[in-house]
């Protein structure tokens, strides 16, 4: 597995996730929940990566 590309995966769905919640003012209503769920998708899947390495690094 590619760790280079799970780590950058991982800081940018954070970091999306941050950006979300910082501006949430001014992002345009019919945006909101869309880019929400996205995010929220995103951030799942990343804590994932992040498990499923753990148990590769274990074996």
């Amino acid at each position: 597995m590619m760790t280079e590309t799970n780590i950058i995966f991982i800081i940018s769905s954070f970091g999306l996730a941050v950006v979300l919640i910082m501006s949430r003012e001014r992002i345009p209503q019919a945006m909101r929940r869309p880019m929400a769920i996205i995010s929220i998708g995103l951030v799942i899947f990343a804590f994932f990566l992040i498990v499923y390495s753990f148990f590769r690094a274990g074996a």
